[in-house]
Formats: structure tokens, C-alpha cells, sequence
């Protein structure tokens, strides 16, 4: 199977007295957006003639969730999706990457995961794509930033991302490091530890991690803060730019509380998930001044 991807752009904005890059992988495609698209590259570009069925577990509201589906589709496979729960009200008005994915022949099942088997038919990717296999993809995208950063002739670029499992952060930094280029994130499931963890997963050597930064308060994954609607819609009423409601609000502060550590200009990465924003919306709209995202 041939996959190809285009380079994405990189827009510039103007926001809160200071100048951001924008990489816009949200432009690549509508169903393999941002950090999916790179994540899942390697799976979209070869054959597997064995395989039959799919098997992952995480979120019922997971990017990723929503791109294995379509993955499986296109290859006629079977996918077998693994949740902790799905919500009495998710369950009852289906929305966002849980209605796409169920339209597009998902099964759920609730509980972990059967163990790992060799079964040749089966393709297990784990939670977010944290694999291996995802450095393919994102080592093309550092190359797009360093292309990017050589034709700007910027002297210094830090790139800066938020993070879930950080397999993104990790193979930038890695890649983006001959290109003497700094990768930093900030932990949206988890804390700084946590990410360290899931770096040792992929690369022992933690030269080639990513710089860790955090706002002094604690935030809990997927719970709703009246500072992260805000930030979100100031950034989409000021920028044009609509950006992801789980994991973009909380990287935005994380970036303004540290910029000024952060040496020379800011590439900001647009990992997409824009299609998980239907729910998130009307969850953060039931709680706070409705109103507000219908005058956008």
C-alpha cells in the first residue's frame, strides 16, 4: 500500500504580545490528522497480507481510536477496541471519535486487552501508538522542521509540544538533535515521571529524551477547567486557529508560564484531534456560559 503525506505548513501568529510558529500537522488528512498521521505512517505505507484484525485498548474518545478504525476499514480487517468504561451518557448520544469509530465497525470491549500472542493475523498497537514503529513517521516530520528551520534561517528553534504518552516528543527530540533543534513538552495524562517512564519504554538513552516542563498545578486528564476553555477560545477567537480541547488548552499555559526559558523562536505543534472536540464541547458548554462557543 503507498501512503504518502505532504509537508504541512507552518503559519505564523501573533498572540498575547509575542510571535509563535504554528506547525499545522491538523492539515494533513481528515482521517490521519497531526500526531496520528506521523504515529501510524509505518502501518499505512506497507501490506501486512497476514493480518486480519486489529486489537487496541485506551479511550473511548481517543484520536487514536478513531484512526485505527478507519485504518481497519480500508484494510477490510476486523478491530477490536479495549476500554475501562464508556460513559452511561456516551453510550446513549453517541458523538465525536466514539460515533465515527462505531460507524466505521469498531467492537468494543470493556476490560483489558487479551495478553500478547503470536498469532500472525493480529496487529497489536498499543495505547496512543506508543511503539516502535511510530519513529518512521515522525522522523519525517522532524525532517520537515529542520527543512523549515534551514530555509527561515532561524539561529535558534525550540519546538514544543504537549504530551500523552510522549512517543511524539521523544522521536522529535531524538531526530531533531543533530539539527542541534530543542523538543520540549509538558505531561497531560501524567506527570513528569510518568513520562520518563513511558520515554524508557522506547529509548534507554535519555539524551535522546525531550526537555519536561509543568505549571506548578496539578491537572487530572480529561476533567474539565474553566482555564482551559478560556485559554482555548481566546487562542480561536484571536488566531482563527482551533485547536485540540484535551491536550492544546493546558500546553498553551504550560508554554506562556516558560517561554521565557525556552532560547530563540517557538514552532508550536498542531497534533490535530479536532474531531474529539465535538464532546468535549458540549461538556465544557453544559458547564460554562454556553453562549460563548456559539458566537465564535
Amino acid at each position: 500500500m503507498i501512503w504518502t503525506l505532504e509537508a504541512s505548513p507552518v503559519e505564523e501568529i501573533f498572540w498575547r504580545g509575542g510571535r509563535f510558529f504554528l506547525k499545522r500537522d491538523d492539515r494533513l488528512h481528515p482521517d490521519f490528522s497531526g500526531n496520528k498521521a506521523r504515529k501510524f505512517y509505518y502501518f499505512l505505507r506497507r501490506d501486512f497480507p497476514h493480518v486480519e484484525r486489529i486489537v487496541s485498548y485506551g479511550s473511548p474518545q481517543s484520536n487514536a481510536m478513531y484512526s485505527l478504525s478507519v485504518l481497519a476499514k480500508m484494510r477490510g480487517w476486523r478491530f477490536d477496541y479495549y476500554v475501562d468504561h464508556i460513559p452511561r451518557l456516551l453510550r446513549e448520544h453517541s458523538v465525536g471519535n466514539y460515533r465515527a469509530a462505531l460507524e466505521n465497525g469498531t467492537r468494543f470491549h470493556l476490560g483489558k486487552p487479551p495478553e500478547r500472542d503470536r498469532d500472525p493475523a493480529t496487529l497489536r498497537i498499543e495505547e496512543g501508538g506508543r511503539q516502535k514503529e511510530a519513529e518512521e513517521g515522525v522522523a519525517v516530520l522532524a525532517a520537515e522542521i529542520a527543512a523549515w528551520h534551514r530555509e527561515q534561517r532561524i539561529e535558534t528553534l525550540s519546538v514544543f509540544l504537549p504530551s500523552g504518552t510522549g512517543t511524539t516528543a521523544l522521536y522529535l527530540a531524538k531526530h531533531l538533535r543533530r539539527e542541534r533543534i530543542g523538543v520540549v513538552t509538558t505531561p497531560c495524562v501524567g506527570d513528569g515521571d510518568y513520562l520518563q517512564r513511558q520515554f524508557a519504554l522506547l529509548e534507554k538513552d535519555s539524551s535522546h529524551w525531550p526537555g519536561i516542563v509543568d505549571l506548578p498545578r496539578k491537572y487530572h486528564f480529561g476533567r474539565l477547567y474553566r482555564e482551559f476553555w478560556q485559554i482555548w477560545l481566546e487562542l480561536y477567537r484571536q488566531t482563527g486557529v482551533e485547536f485540540d480541547l484535551l491536550y492544546d488548552p493546558k500546553g498553551w499555559l504550560t508554554l506562556l508560564k516558560h517561554r521565557a526559558d525556552l532560547p530563540g523562536e517557538i514552532l508550536y505543534l498542531h497534533q490535530g484531534g479536532l474531531r474529539g472536540n465535538e464532546s468535549m464541547r458540549m461538556r465544557y458548554e453544559r458547564k460554562w456560559a454556553a453562549g460563548s462557543a456559539r458566537s465564535m
